[in-house]
């Protein structure tokens, strides 16, 4: 037996030599197919001899264990944000205070990844656990998940206890591998690989998070010693070096500088790379590199005074707008947009972009075969900046604003009061597709599997015209229709079943009326409390409620005079559509405070956030003002945090708000 278990010794520090070589420094010391062998050989000794099995053993990265949920995890040191900077203006700004306080100072200047902010955990050496940013109090346990990464070492050559920050991601060429395979099986594609790392490190089941490729860069020693016989090096750059040594993926691309010209150069340059890197990064981090000074200059009440993010504008391409083409919305409204030769932009192949409203096409002078420049507003929506007017040859077309709509032949009409122009017909098929759509949506009465595919399908087979035929569906008679089955048919009808649960909430927010969002609906359902109850309503009782204006009023009391709004009323309730509020009465205990929700939260999808606050008599709103109470931050929070932050805004976590709410 003591054989057996040195033998298996063996073969876990062989393997994890040879993946340290090759996924950290990309070396590879022995064939692909040696290595497999080796890694099977292991797996065979490790089921035979369950007895000498380990939590890190390198064949625990395949994954495989499913949870029910992830548990939460309070830091034992809090994982901040920086401030961010937009300009050379800001950055020497930065520099100037920190320069009062410390002149002279070294910085390091180093790539800022655009991925998953997580906390790794070791113990004696050994990989204990890890946890995501979350607010940077409390995150969530995704140790089985992180254990999948190749290039987090499992076990270290000393037994060391210490904490590192790392930030997780995907590789530009696994998310494109990952997109295409998407595409083949018919499902949505990833906006970016960011989204697409955060999506993979929560899987549940760590299989899934294994297959995705995902690695990480190691960026900063939290807590901890990196060293058995002397202390930590005072030098950040230093403390880099000496996790590189111990196994760790570390940031690339960095260097000491200590003057403005020589940090601006290398922010430049470091900008200059995106394009080639195998990952994606959206700026420079300038942070002060000795740890002793970073004390001296201290730090901010949600970010350290020592550091700045420098955020490179969105990245811009040129291309051809071949075509303009007319999307028809659940309003109404017709929306351009334009078909352009395909170019490779922040991650995506982008084809299509927004060009938002007719004013805009006027306004900018876009053409149809202008060369016009494209950028991602939020690096996920395509959109046109303008177009390259000192390119035109004269063989580019102005565009006509359309005089009908495009899907039903109707007139159209432009309102007086914004840059929309209007399709009025009621019976419009575009319409009338895009407000199913919004009504089985996930804000709205969350239908699951009930998309515009889907939709349009039953719509071009006669199974629905309008939002109470989908409560009329037979299963029978959706597994008859191509791409579905008994299966898929029943799991719909049960999924529409349930929505009839959703409340009058949901429901006057599903119903699509203008200028009505999720806010304004829950207002409107708790004044009224059932459907029946929105038909008396007034503008000038409208008007008297907060938050309520005379648009959003002249809308509702428009919507609910319609003859046809009372047929779906009474076909809707025949259904056995609950109609009726589900809000309990509201608390008292945020009464008065307004909150702004950023970030990606712990536990709480913001909506959940925003109901919580809004159940306990508290006011979400959209923008940080001087009026805000409180900020409510999550993880990559980021301008409203900047401006919350510049105002003197409180921020708080999700945990001080439950806090907030339990206190007597």
């Amino acid at each position: 037996m003591e054989e057996i278990r040195k033998e298996i010794e063996t073969l876990r520090e062989k393997i994890s030599h040879y993946a340290k070589m090759y996924y950290v420094y990309d070396t590879s010391e022995i064939s692909d197919f040696e290595y497999d062998a080796m890694f099977r050989k292991l797996q065979e000794l490790e089921a035979a001899y369950p007895q000498f099995a380990d939590v890190n053993s390198p064949t625990k990265r395949v994954g495989g264990k499913v949870l029910d949920k992830f548990e939460k995890v309070t830091h034992r040191v809090q994982m901040g944000s920086l401030s961010d900077v937009f300009s050379l203006d800001e950055l020497q700004d930065f520099l100037t205070r920190t320069d009062a306080v410390v002149p002279g100072a070294v910085y390091s200047v180093e790539p800022k990844i655009d991925g998953l902010s997580v906390a790794l955990t070791y113990e004696n050496g050994e990989f204990s656990f890890g946890a995501t940013r979350g607010d940077g109090f409390v995150g969530e346990d995704v140790s089985e998940n992180l254990r999948t990464i190749q290039s987090i070492p499992l076990r270290l050559s000393e037994p060391l206890s210490f904490c590192v920050r790392g930030e997780v991601f995907m590789p530009r060429e696994v998310f494109y591998k990952l997109n295409a395979q998407r595409e083949a099986a018919g499902q949505p594609l990833l906006a970016n690989p960011r989204n697409a790392a955060a999506g993979s490190l929560r899987q549940l089941d760590s299989s899934i998070t294994a297959s995705r490729g995902l690695d990480i860069f190691v960026f900063n020693l939290q807590s901890g010693n990196l060293y058995t016989n002397r202390e930590n090096p005072d030098s950040h750059f230093a403390m880099l070096d000496r996790l590189k040594e111990l196994g760790f993926h570390v940031l690339p691309n960095r260097i000491r500088a200590s003057t403005y010209e020589n940090i601006a150069a290398h922010i430049a340059e470091i900008g200059s790379l995106r394009d080639s890197l195998s990952f994606d990064i959206d700026g420079a981090v300038v942070k002060m590199d000795s740890i002793a000074q970073r004390g001296i200059v201290g730090e901010g009440t949600t970010t350290p005074k020592w550091a700045a993010a420098y955020k490179y504008p969105p990245e811009q391409k040129e291309t051809k707008l071949l075509d303009i083409f007319i999307q028809v919305g659940r309003t109404g409204v017709l929306t351009p947009n334009a078909l352009l030769a395909p170019v490779r932009l922040a991650g995506t192949t982008v084809s299509k972009a927004t060009l938002h409203n007719m004013d805009i096409i006027r306004d900018k002078d876009i053409r149809i075969g202008d060369t016009v420049i494209v950028q991602k507003a939020g690096d996920i929506i395509p959109e046109i900046v303008g177009s390259r007017k000192d390119k035109r040859d004269g063989s580019e077309q102005e565009y006509a604003v359309p005089t009908v709509c495009p899907a039903c032949g109707s007139a159209v009409y432009r309102d007086d009061d914004m840059a929309a122009v209007r399709c009025m017909n009621e019976l419009c098929p575009a319409k009338r597709s895009r407000a199913l759509a919004h009504f089985a949506s996930k804000g709205a009465m969350n239908i699951d599997g009930l998309g515009q595919q889907i939709i349009d399908l039953l719509i071009q087979n006669g199974l629905i015209s309008d939002v109470a035929d989908l409560y009329k569906l037979r299963a029978e008679d959706i597994e008859k229709l191509d791409r579905m089955g008994e299966k898929s048919a029943k799991n719909l009808i049960a999924s529409i079943e349930r929505s009839k649960s959703a409340g009058l909430e949901r429901l006057i927010y599903a119903l699509g009326i203008r200028q009505v969002g999720e806010v304004a609906a829950a207002t409107l359902a708790g004044k009224y409390k059932t459907l029946e109850g929105c038909f008396t309503a007034t503008v000038e009782e409208l008007c008297e409620i907060a938050d309520i204006g005379e648009i959003t009023a002249r809308s509702f009391v428009d919507f609910f005079a319609r003859p046809e709004s009372r047929r779906l009323a009474d076909e809707l309730k025949a259904a056995g559509v609950l109609t009726e509020s589900t809000a309990a009465p509201k608390g008292e205990k945020l009464a008065g405070m307004t909150f702004v929700i950023t970030g990606t939260l712990p536990t709480m999808k913001r909506d959940e956030a925003s109901a919580l606050i809004s159940a306990n008599g508290g006011k979400v709103s959209g923008s940080v003002s001087k009026k805000t109470t409180y900020l409510l931050a999550g993880e990559e929070a980021g301008s409203k945090l900047t401006k919350a932050n510049e105002l003197g805004v409180p921020v708080i976590s999700e945990e001080q708000l439950l806090s907030m709410l339990s206190a007597d």
